[in-house]
């Protein structure tokens, strides 16, 4: 155990995690030639091709240093804020971290709420400055930014180019010097913490686990703590590029447990998996639940797949722990589910592999925020769909959530930064600068004004440089009305929305435009109408594609014409009366790019 070191990489995003964890591999010759590629770890088609990091990955390394043989367990994490849960579970499974920072870029807000959670969790931490061999670096004053914030010595901080290899063995040695070893008795009873879970359809649930205390070995009977299911060992095994079987591991061991589990819902995420025999009293102390920030409603394009969107989302949830979702229904688009995501980023990723991974055809409603609504009657509700609002006349006042938001910058943007928050309905609490030309603000705002396209508007105005970071603070009242869109005085339950009065009437004006361009003619009148309760705000019409029923009169007396005038508008009327409008996908698209 005392050669065993578990440690992650943190950092913001595209400062080099990938790129590091690439080097080490090859350095401690974990890989061979032929597997080598860039970002080895990024194993997903959507990561490689966005070049982002989505999953954490655990992977282990043998290194023999001074003589003697080290094995490193290395966890990569992601570093965009929407997967900051990713990081949150790799770190509970960790003694130590290197925290990497763009010697070109600095320090960035993601850098530092990511420090914040390994410092929570008490991790060893290592700066790394990394891209020094770049012709923009500059190590000197970002090394000043790194000894500011951690408190460390200069020398501590290690400079490396991830990129040509630059350093790599100081980094290798920093991590068997300054990460402790695993604490724990091998002889204790059994407590196994799960951080991650994959689903393999020949073999099962496979549950990714850190032991603490005790020793695990084949074929043990086994028991999962927060579910009370028990299961047989069938297979453990540490985790190379491929999984390779053990037959015994002991505390301070990351690795994977096969028991043949079919169901996903009896693995969850921060679980302890004990002996039946000789059960451990109490669980780990895991991470806490997830909190999920915007809502959106995912539904099957055909009805008959609804039981199969379910069994692939459970299967997704298992792969990633941050998605919540429940059964919902909707009037325009029937049955579905309401599904929690991290962001927008997010919940574009969720999309994206259903389709990829699972063949699904879904169809996603705007997403929104869980507000709360207080009844005259005292009550209060969770509402996460706008259709779910109690009645006007019993609803008393509604509150809505509020984050703070700290923003890291050049200086030369802070002016369009701040307008843009204060657009937004945000308050301004604070502003330091951490050095000459960086500046930190921090705002305090509604979470539903950011969930559209905040961070695509701060990155233009802030041309990339500004970086974004924000955690919930908690509800605040808030002057808000449900906006309804009528189609042929019909409402469409997935257009709703819940909208500050002051923007709603411009915004109901720009979504019945948009809806003008989208819907498809039909062979009569259909009026699109933004509504606030009762009140019509704003109105279009798409005209009707009219049939020339007076083509075969050649002149004769104008009675006839008129007899088959009459006789379509009788028809047209009937029409009206049973026609029902369908909604193309791209509409609902439409009005989150509304801007």
């Amino acid at each position: 155990m005392k050669n065993t070191r578990n440690f992650c990489i943190i950092a913001h995003i595209d400062h080099g995690k990938s790129t590091l964890a690439d080097r080490l591999l090859q350095e401690t010759h974990t890989l061979n030639e032929r597997d080598q590629k860039e970002q080895v770890l990024d194993s997903m088609d959507l990561e490689r091709e966005r070049g982002i990091t989505i999953k954490s990955h655990a992977i282990q390394m043998e290194y023999v240093f001074e003589g003697e043989k080290y094995m490193l367990n290395l966890i990569d994490t992601p570093g965009h804020v929407d997967f900051s849960y990713e990081v949150s579970r790799s770190i509970a499974a960790c003694e130590g971290a290197l925290l990497v920072v763009d010697a070109t870029q600095g320090i960035q807000a993601q850098t530092i709420s990511n420090l914040y959670l390994a410092l929570n969790h008490d991790l060893e931490i290592i700066p790394v400055l990394n891209k020094i061999d770049m012709d923009s670096a500059m190590p000197d004053e970002v090394e000043d930014q790194i000894v500011d914030l951690i408190g460390c010595e200069r020398e501590d901080v290690l400079r490396v180019s991830a990129k040509t290899g630059f350093g790599i063995p100081e980094v290798l040695s920093a991590i068997i010097h300054r990460v402790p070893a695993p604490k724990g008795d091998p002889q204790a009873p059994l407590q196994a913490l799960i951080f991650d879970s994959v689903f393999n359809s020949f073999r099962g649930i496979i549950a990714y686990f850190r032991i603490m205390n005790g020793t695990l070995n084949t074929g043990d009977f086994v028991k999962f703590m927060a579910t009370g299911k028990e299961y047989h060992a069938d297979e453990i095994g540490v985790l190379k590029l491929k999984q390779i079987p053990r037959q015994t591991m002991s505390a301070g061991d990351v690795g994977y447990i096969i028991s043949g589990i079919k169901s996903s819902k009896e693995v969850k995420v921060g679980d302890t998996i004990t002996h039946v025999s000789r059960a451990s009293q109490q669980a780990i102390e895991g991470f806490e639940n997830v909190k999920p920030m915007v809502f959106a409603g995912i539904y099957p394009v055909d009805a008959d797949d609804y039981e199969e969107l379910r069994a692939s989302i459970e299967k997704l949830q298992l792969n990633d722990a941050s998605l919540v979702f429940e059964p919902e229904s909707s009037v325009a688009l029937g049955f579905g589910f309401r599904c929690g995501f991290l962001g927008l980023l997010h919940m574009e990723i969720i999309q994206e592999r259903l389709d990829r991974e699972f063949d699904m055809d879904v169809i996603t409603t705007v997403p929104n925020v869980s507000f709360k609504a207080y009844t005259t009657s005292g009550d209060v509700l969770e509402v996460h769909n706008p259709s779910g609002l109690p009645d006007v006349t019993k609803l008393d006042y509604i509150e809505e959530p509020y984050i703070i938001a700290q923003i890291i910058s050049k200086s030369e943007y802070l002016g369009n930064i701040m307008t843009l928050c204060i657009e937004k309905r945000g308050v301004m609490k604070n502003q330091v600068y951490l050095t000459s030309d960086r500046v930190e603000v921090t705002f305090e705002m509604p979470l539903s004004e950011i969930v559209f396209d905040f961070y695509d508007k701060l990155k233009s105005i802030s041309r990339g440089y500004a970086s974004f970071d924000y955690h919930i603070q908690g509800y605040q009242r808030a002057n808000l009305v449900k906006l309804d869109i009528l189609l042929n005085s019909e409402p469409v339950d997935a257009l709703s929305t819940l909208i500050h009065r002051d923007n709603a009437y411009s915004f109901g004006r720009r979504m019945c435009e948009k809806l003008k361009e989208l819907i498809p003619r039909q062979q009569f009148d259909i009026a699109i109408q933004a509504s606030i309760g009762a009140k019509i705000i704003a109105r279009e019409t798409v005209k009707a594609l009219r049939k020339d029923v007076t083509a075969k009169c050649y002149g004769g007396d104008i009675s006839r014409k008129r007899k088959l005038l009459e006789k379509q508008k009788k028809g047209k009327k009937r029409m009206r009366q049973v026609g029902n409008v369908e909604v193309p996908q791209s509409a609902f698209l439409a009005v989150l790019k509304l801007d």
